[in-house]
């Protein structure tokens, strides 16, 4: 199980958002025509190539759909094909949702950005940083030069680990097991706060844990569990009926099944591997991982943002919350940023990837200046473009995470050359 969880945490890979929600498109932008037949020959090239064994996508703009389409099999042992009601495991994709849950505290006046975070949660009060080694290959450890913020813990620049890895620092977040799937969320941030930092806080930016604080944070705030909270304040408001980090039986023979690239073909996982990820019978509901979603559902979630924090006439988050989220938030000198960098001219917000600037090559994902984005894992995918008022949800259960179908998606969708507006 140990293992298991550890392979999560390397997979959540995704991708998060870019500037401004509230940027408006260039006066003289074109504006962009969705190529039906474009998008269908990506998603069935994906499964032609043996990238995926099925693919289904959702776009809207404009205020309406535009774009449904499925390709391939949910469950190729069962002959069952992918379909709109396919529930997929989206991994990653459930960080922004935590991000909402805490900001909508935030605009209750429950914290300040720049709170310690140990005010609310005391486990963090004198948290030791990793200096490297001595002479003697002993790891050396020093106080850290301030306290860890909330606002670290929503940009990833804590200095938490996130798994196996190089370091003592890595180590020791090994033996820690804070996210073994039976301990609550409490406990789990107890023992993240016993694990070392990587580096000072607010010097870098890097993947972490931070997350699932993220949703302890929540738990200690609103005096509710995580996933009960998230239920009331955001799915329920919005109508997402079909998203839970525990699904009901009922639910589960419409799960797409997990495939795992195995010598260079994709294996289809065991019906035991999807419920030890439905966490139903599970002490830890993750702010990082762990929902199960639709298509439907999550473009609900995405077309909320997109609407400055309402849809429907449901106001979920005020247009100047969503609007800070989407806007980059890393200082200038922080120019460590692990793999960022990868996603393209990316900056990052508030649990989301954001783009600053048009694509620089043809190897670049396309999209416009503003938009803001976030993955998962299995190489699930949704972003908001408000240059284009549009909103797309991609699910794929291919891991590991597969940047490539990410590229094609996004060039079917745009067009392989689109620039897009200009940054500032």
């Amino acid at each position: 199980m140990r293992k298991s969880i550890f392979a999560l945490v390397l997979a959540f890979a995704p991708i998060m958002l870019p500037a401004p929600v509230a940027a408006k498109p260039a006066a003289s932008a074109e504006k962009l025509v969705i190529d039906r037949a474009r998008i269908d020959a990506a998603l069935n090239q994906m499964v032609d190539s043996g990238r995926a064994t099925g693919t289904s996508a959702l776009i809207w703009q404009d205020g309406r759909e535009v774009y449904f389409g499925t390709t391939g099999m949910a469950d190729r042992q069962a002959g069952r094909p992918m379909r709109r009601d396919t529930i997929a495991q989206i991994f990653s994709m459930t960080k922004p949702v935590t991000g909402v849950a805490l900001m909508q505290l935030w605009e209750q006046g429950k914290f300040h950005l720049d709170d310690p975070l140990a005010k609310y949660l005391p486990e963090y009060a004198s948290m030791r940083v990793y200096a490297g080694q001595d002479a003697g290959g002993t790891p050396r450890y020093v106080p850290a030069d301030r306290p860890i913020l909330v606002r670290d813990i929503l940009r990833h620049t804590a200095g938490f680990a996130y798994g196996p890895g190089p370091t003592p620092v890595h180590d020791a977040y090994v033996a820690a097991d804070p996210l073994a799937l039976t301990v609550p969320l409490a406990e789990a941030s107890r023992r993240l706060a016993r694990v070392p930092l990587m580096f000072q806080p607010g010097t870098q930016w890097e993947y972490s844990m931070a997350v699932d604080v993220q949703a302890a944070l929540v738990e200690k705030l609103s005096g509710e569990p995580f996933a009960d909270y998230v239920r009331g304040h955001i799915f329920e408001p919005l109508k997402m009926h079909e998203t839970a980090w525990r699904q009901p039986d009922e639910r589960l023979p419409r799960f797409a099944a997990m495939n795992v690239m195995t010598d260079g073909k994709l294996v289809q996982q065991s019906d035991a591997a999807a419920r030890l990820l439905n966490f139903q019978d599970h002490a830890l509901t993750p702010g990082g991982f762990g929902l199960a979603s639709t298509l439907d559902d999550y473009q609900r979630f995405a077309r909320m943002l997109l609407g400055r924090g309402e849809l429907d006439g449901v106001r979920i988050l005020k247009p100047s919350t969503v609007r800070l989220m989407a806007t980059d938030q890393l200082d200038p000198s922080i120019t460590e940023r692990a793999w960022l960098p990868g996603k393209g001219a990316m900056g990052f917000g508030f649990d989301v990837a954001v783009r600053k600037a048009q694509p620089q090559t043809s190897a670049e994902n396309r999209g416009a200046v503003g938009e803001f984005f976030w993955d998962g894992l299995p190489s699930t995918l949704f972003w908001v473009d408000p240059a284009n008022r549009l909103t797309a949800v991609f699910f794929v259960q291919s891991q590991p995470f597969d940047g490539t179908l990410h590229h094609d998606f996004r060039a079917a969708v745009y067009g392989p050359d689109y620039q897009g507006p200009p940054g500032d």
